[in-house]
């Protein structure tokens, strides 16, 4: 079947190991969903190396979807420059890749087509921001869209080989679900419990220890009704009832905590959707191998039976071909085997916490100083060039976007110093990527004064990316591509990188994008105070500021780095202009160290921005 022109095309892997054919979890992850929220506006291409492969997989693809096959080395460019899962618009010029996104992106689309479907509505979780943070920044979307999908395949490949220990992923998810539930608004339920609570004690007679144990047991009737009653479709407000005058004085510091239904707490969430695929395939492979083992997952047990209280998960679960479990939670958990092996989130947790800053950076520049370091400025090739602001057309001008006057001038000033330094690399034929694109303010730029090259704009936030295609709409635009995804995604190659005030470690990740492409990359970077050691990069970067600094002392750099904001005295200024050049400097030798020639540079002129610096590297071999 061909994709309809209509429709969305939604790019999924199949997996093929010794012409057995088989769907990663990401896979069966969207098409879980995709049946949970009966959305049928979107064509599957299930991507694969080996022909006919639909017959192979009855019974893991809904039935109503529009399904065909594409072999890889026919997918359209962009989504060829994507990891898989992916979806691209029938224009073709919009991408969208990752597996948050693209869940969100269908739950999105779900509630256009279907906007009494409060069930699919309730899956983005509270203000609708359920896995949206991109995992370098966030646990939960870490756990889910990376590390518990990793562990599952892993432990599928060699299921024997991998009995004698829980994946660490595993035990963090365990851990998570034993933790205290926070919700907004809690304090009605947690006040419904305490009177379920006490109205269980009241049918107990005899102050005996039993009747103590008794009342202090867990009440998850109030969680698990709660729960249920979002999901309900047919579900009004809330009758209004006033408690029991001795339950209204209770303080909320003294109510009883409230415990997990679900995974993120109490509500069944985009989350729950991601986790039951991967762990229903887990506690599959135990039960087969060594159903002793299942004992030490007591809560995850739990978990996967609430799940199963919805009829909406039963129906898509029977539609994707996974037989439920009815696994018992009832059997004592015996202890947890020695030394168990720490989640990943135990290992890291503490390194990602910012330790407090005593004093100034004073110490830290002298220690620098004394080693024969000190931040290094290379001269602007081109200080007096700029664009012809007045004959660009309005959409091309960022005094189109919703800012001020003043304040558009000095983004007129910074794209004047990207640009320049680009013009001077870019040639015709060459791809051009504009990294945390935002409105598109570089990337449209770019793409109407290069027009022999080709541009595409990165972003992860949706409804940016869509004010930028709507810009380069107006302008006929047709040499730029836009993708919604997290850097990681993106793997395809190019020739120039570039990024105005990418946030913290996000220069980080646009640099090693540009390295592994063998990328020329122009960067402007931004909010060094949130530069912190991650799963990817540690800091200091480069081998002589790591023989010189401990992660504190340049943390101290990184603060003191973002004090360069003009109503600060001058000699603050300076200082925070210098931290800020030596930290670039750091990451300048790291680069040149895999084959680059990098310049840190200052924008012209200085105050057109309080991060002023740029990066310029060009690959030397």
């Amino acid at each position: 079947m061909k994709p309809q022109k209509d429709k969305e095309s939604l790019y999924l892997e199949v997996s093929t190991v010794n012409e057995s054919v088989s769907l990663p979890l990401h896979s069966s992850i969207v098409l879980f969903l995709l049946s949970y929220t009966e959305c049928s506006s979107f064509h599957v291409c299930l991507v694969t190396d080996q022909a006919d492969i639909l017959p192979s997989l009855s019974g893991l693809v809904p039935g109503g979807l529009s399904v065909s096959e594409v072999r890889r080395d026919q997918l359209p460019g962009l989504v060829r420059m994507c990891r898989l899962p992916a979806a691209l618009e029938p224009a073709a010029c919009f991408c969208r890749a990752g597996l948050a996104v693209i869940l969100r992106h269908i739950i999105q689309r779900a509630c256009q087509l279907m906007p009494g479907r409060r069930d699919v509505a309730s899956l983005l979780g509270f203000k609708n921001t359920c896995l949206k943070a991109c995992a370098e920044v966030s646990q939960w979307t870490r756990l889910c869209e990376l590390d518990i999908p990793s562990a599952v395949e892993e432990h599928l490949r060699n299921p024997e080989d991998q009995m004698c220990r829980l994946p660490a992923a595993i035990l963090n998810l365990e851990k998570r679900l034993g933790e205290p539930v926070k919700v907004h608004n809690d304090d009605k339920i947690r006040r419904q419990k305490l009177q379920q609570q006490k109205k269980s004690d009241s049918h107990l007679k005899g102050p005996s220890s039993e009747m103590e144990s008794q009342s202090n047991e867990s009440h998850p009737g109030v969680e698990l009704s709660a729960a249920l009653a979002k999901l309900s479709a047919d579900a009004g407000p809330a009758p209004s009832t006033r408690e029991r005058s001795d339950i209204r004085k209770v303080k909320t510091t003294d109510l009883p905590e409230l415990e997990h239904v679900f995974a993120e707490g109490l509500y069944f969430t985009l989350t729950d959707v991601v986790l039951l695929p991967c762990i229903h395939q887990y506690l599959n492979s135990l039960q087969k191998h060594t159903p002793s083992t299942l004992s030490h997952l007591p809560l995850l047990l739990r978990w996967y039976q609430h799940v199963q209280e919805l009829p909406s998960v039963l129906r898509a679960a029977k539609d994707c071909g996974m037989a439920l479990l009815g696994l018992s939670t009832a059997d004592p958990c015996p202890p947890q085997p020695e030394n168990p092996q720490p989640s990943e989130a135990e290992e890291e947790g503490p390194k990602l916490k910012q330790e407090p800053f005593i004093g100034g950076p004073r110490p830290t520049l002298t220690k620098l100083q004394e080693n024969g370091i000190d931040a290094v400025y290379s001269a602007h090739p081109c200080p007096t060039w700029t664009v012809d602001w007045e004959s660009l057309p309005a959409a091309v001008n960022p005094t189109e976007g919703k800012m001020s006057d003043a304040r558009a001038v000095r983004k007129q000033q910074q794209l004047n110093n990207l640009l320049a330094v680009v013009k001077e690399l870019a040639r015709p034929g060459h791809t051009v990527v504009d990294f945390c694109s935002g409105g598109g303010h570089v990337g449209i730029v770019l793409a109407y004064t290069l027009p022999k090259c080709q541009v595409i704009l990165i972003e992860n936030k949706e409804e940016s990316l869509v004010r930028a295609r709507e810009r380069s709409a107006q302008l006929g635009l047709t040499n730029i591509g836009f993708v919604q995804a997290n850097l990681d995604y993106f793997t395809g190659n190019f020739n120039i990188g570039v990024a105005l005030h990418a946030c913290g470690v996000a220069t980080d990740m646009v640099l090693d994008r540009c390295l592994q492409a063998r990328a020329g990359f122009v960067i402007s970077p931004c909010c060094y105070g949130f530069i912190q050691n991650t799963l990817k990069f540690k800091f200091p970067k480069s081998a002589r500021f790591t023989e010189t600094l401990s992660y504190k002392e340049h943390m101290i750099l990184c603060r003191f780095a973002d004090q360069t904001a003009i109503n600060l005295p001058p000699e603050r200024r300076l200082i925070g202009k210098r931290c800020m050049g030596l930290v670039d400097l750091d990451r300048s030798w790291a680069a040149e160290t895999h084959g680059y020639s990098v310049r840190v540079m200052t924008m012209v002129p200085e105050g057109c921005s309080p991060k002023n610096n740029m990066l310029v590297g060009i690959p030397t071999r």
